[in-house]
């Protein structure tokens, strides 16, 4: 489990195709690697990868197939500046939102502007995950915890604070950007409870619909 606060902004020292996958090697000289083992989760631009290796000053990971289809790490090349934050302690303050480093789609960045000492960007999501999003709700942003200022359809709009800019990699956004987005998992729980029995249906039959809210009473 995650908090969407990063702890770091690492660079991609080697990437190397291994049958089909992939295996990262990521350096971030200003983390605190000594209380990380073999094993452990490291949210990579929110995606949750294994370390396989620990060489010092950063860490090994394979990425899966799957992975790689469903994100953006693919996309990642020897440089490429990457946020990282490690798997939250039981001890840890919780700054963010929960986020799981499960990203459930690929959102693309439509514009971005300065707004006084902050930057207003305006992002679109998956149409699928468009319900999933709510004005003044939390969204992970390539594992970043952002507050959604405004929605208008599949897109929706972050302000982001200089030291955000300044300590994520969402000072290198530009228009066309692919990024991972993880929405909020209690939206997620919510769309699961409000099926109630419907939920042990097959995939494909149950959904939540206007029609199905009327006829349970969540509509008048």
């Amino acid at each position: 489990m995650f908090t969407g606060i990063i702890e770091a902004v690492g660079t991609v020292k080697a990437s190397e195709r291994q049958g089909g996958d992939l295996r990262l090697h990521i350096e971030a000289s200003e983390l605190d690697w000594g209380d990380v083992q073999l094993g452990d989760s490291i949210a990579t631009n929110g995606v949750c990868l294994t370390a396989v290796e620990l060489p010092g000053n950063g860490f090994v990971a394979d990425v899966s197939i799957e992975t790689l289809d469903l994100t953006s790490i693919g996309q990642l090349k020897v440089g490429s500046r990457v946020n990282l934050e490690k798997a939250m302690m039981p001890k840890s303050r919780f700054g963010g939102h929960i986020v799981s480093g499960h990203v459930d789609g690929l959102g693309e960045v439509v514009s971005r502007q300065p707004d006084a000492r902050s930057e207003r960007f305006v992002l679109r999501a998956p149409a699928e995950l468009a319900k999933y999003i709510a004005h003044k709700g939390s969204i992970t942003v390539d594992g970043t915890s952002l507050t959604v200022n405004k929605v208008n359809g599949a897109e929706f709009e972050l302000n982001i604070v200089p030291h955000t800019i300044a300590h994520t990699i969402i000072g290198d956004y530009q228009s066309g950007r692919r990024v991972n987005l993880e929405v909020d998992v209690i939206a997620r729980y919510l769309e699961r409870l409000l099926l109630g029995e419907k939920a042990a249906e097959p995939e494909g039959s149950a959904k939540l619909t206007e029609s199905f809210l009327a006829e349970n009473g969540y509509l008048r």
